[in-house]
C-alpha cells in the first residue's frame, strides 16, 4: 500500500522528487555534470516529455505526463515529471535488503525485459553504438572524467588496473562486437536499469527511470541493460538472485553470449555506477565514498573474471589431459577444441574409428600433424575473437606448435595458460590398456616414443596425474589466479 498521507522528498546527482500523496512529481535539477546538461529551462521541458515518452514503453500505467510550474508572475518557471506513486515496500532494493524471495520476481522481470527487448527499436544509428570502438569510446570518457578522482575517493591502483584490462579486452575483441551488430542484438533499450527503480507488483514489474537526456547512451547491447540490473542485484548482496536473473535473461532471449562479454558488460555498469558515486561525492556526499570503492571492486573482479583466456593442455597418451581439458571448460564456461576429433574430421572418420598406425605414419605424420594444429589454431582464433575462452586438447610435443598458439594469444588479446598432465609409465599402460571408445589411437609403444621425442616444455604448469577432482581443483588455481 502506499502512504498516501507522508510527504517527502529525494534528491539525486540530476533531479529532486516530491513524495505527496499518491503521486511524485520530479524536477530536474539545472546543472551541467558533462554527460548531461539541464542548465536551460527549454531542455529541462524537453527531457520530461521524453521521460514521459520513452518509459510508459514499460510501465505505461505510472507515468501520467509533465506538469508545467508557474511563478508569482504567472509564467511558468519549470516543469515536473508526474507519476502515479509506487509502494515502496515493493521496490526491489527494498526487498533484496529484506531478505525477501525475489526469484520468481526476478523471472517475471527478465521476461518482461527480454519481450521488450525483442521490439526495441534498432536501426544504423543505433547499431552504430553497439561496436567495439563505440564502447571503448564511452570506456575511455569515463576514464578521462574521473581522473581527478584517482588517488582520493578512487583507488588509483584499481583504476589502473581496470583500464589496463578493459583496453585488452576490447583490443582483441572487435570480431565479437561485429557478430552483435550482425545478430541485431543493438537496440534501444532501459540505459539505467536499477533495483531503486523497479517496483514488484502482483501484476507484474514495474522498471522506472530510463536514460532518457541522451539517446545515444541507450542506444546499446540488450545484454549490456540486462548487465546494468544484475550488477546492480549482486552490489546488494544477492549474488545467486543476480546470477540467475542473468540466466533467465540470456534463455528468454535465446541470447548465447560468451561469459566474457556478460562479464564485461557487468563490469562496465559497475564502473559507471561508481563515476556516479564520485559525482555524488564531489557534491558533499561523504557517504558516496564506499559506494566508490565497492563499485570499483566490483568492477575489478569482472574485469579479471572475464579475462579471454587460451588454456593449453598437453600430454602425452593416457595422462589424463583430455579429461582435465573437459573439466577445465565446463567450469569456465569455455570451447573445448580437440586435436584428435580435428585430425579425423579432416580425414573424413568419424571422431571414435579406428585410424591406427605405426608411430608418424598414416594420419600422424609430421606433415598431417602441422595440418591439424593449423586447424586447431585457426578454429581457436575465431573463437578467441569472439569472446571465447578456449581450452586445446593436444599432446603438443613439438615447440614450433606450442610457439604458434603462444603467437595467437598475443594476437587476439588472449591470456595464456599451459598446462601439462604427467602420468608414470604403470598408469599410462594400465590405461590404454583398458580404454574404450576414444578418439586418440595410440597405444603404450607409441606412447613410449612420443615420450622419448617430446620436446622440452619448461613453461608449462606441470599437473601429475591424482584423482580427476584433485588435478582440476590444481589446474584451476592456475588458470583462475587469485580465485
Amino acid at each position: 500500500m502506499v502512504n498516501a498521507d507522508r510527504a517527502t522528498t529525494l534528491e539525486t546527482h540530476a533531479a529532486v522528487l516530491f513524495f505527496l500523496g499518491d503521486r511524485v512529481y520530479k524536477m530536474k535539477k539545472a546543472v551541467d555534470l558533462g554527460f548531461l546538461d539541464f542548465c536551460e529551462r527549454a531542455d529541462r521541458e524537453a527531457v520530461c516529455h521524453r521521460e514521459v515518452e520513452l518509459n510508459r514503453r514499460l510501465a505505461p500505467d505510472v507515468y501520467l505526463g509533465v506538469a508545467d510550474v508557474h511563478g508569482p508572475d504567472g509564467k511558468v518557471c519549470e516543469h515536473l515529471v508526474v507519476m502515479r506513486r509506487m509502494p515502496d515496500d515493493r521496490r526491489l532494493s527494498t526487498m533484496i535488503r529484506a531478505g525477501d524471495a525475489v526469484d520468481d520476481h526476478l523471472r517475471r522481470l527478465a521476461r518482461l525485459l527480454a519481450r521488450f527487448h525483442a521490439t526495441a527499436d534498432r536501426g544504423p544509428a543505433i547499431s552504430a553504438e553497439g561496436t567495439r570502438d563505440a564502447l571503448l569510446g564511452r570506456w575511455d570518457a569515463t576514464f578521462e572524467q574521473l581522473r581527478g578522482f584517482r588517488g582520493d575517493v578512487l583507488d588509483d591502483a584499481a583504476a589502473g588496473e581496470i583500464e589496463e584490462r578493459t583496453h585488452r579486452f576490447l583490443a582483441g575483441r572487435e570480431t565479437l562486437f561485429a557478430h552483435r551488430v550482425e545478430q541485431g542484438r543493438i537496440v534501444d533499450g532501459h540505459g539505467d536499469l536499477i533495483a531503486d527503480d523497479i517496483f514488484c507488483l502482483p501484476d507484474g514489474p514495474r522498471p522506472l527511470d530510463c536514460l532518457e537526456f541522451d539517446d545515444r547512451l541507450r542506444y546499446l547491447d540488450a545484454l549490456d541493460d540486462a548487465a546494468f540490473l544484475a550488477m546492480d542485484i549482486e552490489h546488494l548482496g544477492a549474488p545467486r538472485e543476480a546470477s540467475e536473473f542473468f540466466d533467465h535473461y540470456a534463455e528468454f532471449s535465446g541470447d548465447p553470449a560468451p561469459p566474457p562479454l556478460r562479464h564485461h558488460y557487468l563490469a562496465y555498469r559497475a564502473f559507471v555506477r561508481a563515476k556516479v558515486a564520485c559525482l555524488r561525492h564531489r557534491q558533499g556526499d561523504p557517504a558516496a565514498a564506499s559506494d566508490v570503492r565497492s563499485y570499483a571492486d566490483l568492477t575489478v573482479r569482472h574485469l579479471r573474471a572475464g579475462t579471454v583466456r587460451l588454456i593449453v593442455v598437453g600430454g602425452g597418451p593416457a595422462t589424463g589431459k583430455t579429461t582435465l581439458a573437459g573439466g577445465i571448460a565446463d567450469r569456465l564456461g569455455a570451447v573445448v577444441l580437440s586435436n584428435d576429433r580435428i585430425r579425423k574430421e579432416m580425414t573424413g572418420l568419424a571422431p571414435e574409428m579406428s585410424a591406427a598406425a605405426a608411430y608418424r605414419h598414416g594420419i600422424y605424420t609430421r606433415e598431417w600433424t602441422d595440418r591439424a594444429y593449423r586447424e586447431l589454431l585457426d578454429r581457436a582464433a575465431e573463437l578467441l575473437r569472439r569472446g571465447e575462452t578456449v581450452v586445446l586438447d593436444a599432446s603438443w610435443t613439438a615447440a614450433r606448435h606450442r610457439q604458434a598458439a603462444r603467437e595467437l594469444a598475443t594476437g587476439t588479446r588472449s591470456d595464456l595458460y599451459e598446462l601439462r598432465c604427467t602420468a608414470d609409465r604403470p598408469t599410462v599402460v594400465e590405461r590404454l590398456a583398458h580404454r574404450t571408445a576414444t578418439m586418440s589411437d595410440a597405444d603404450a609403444g607409441i606412447a613410449d616414443a612420443m615420450a622419448a621425442t617430446a620436446a622440452p616444455w619448461p613453461e608449462a604448469d606441470v599437473l601429475t596425474a591424482g584423482t580427476v577432482g584433485e588435478t582440476l581443483e590444481r589446474a584451476l588455481a592456475v588458470v583462475e589466479p587469485g580465485r
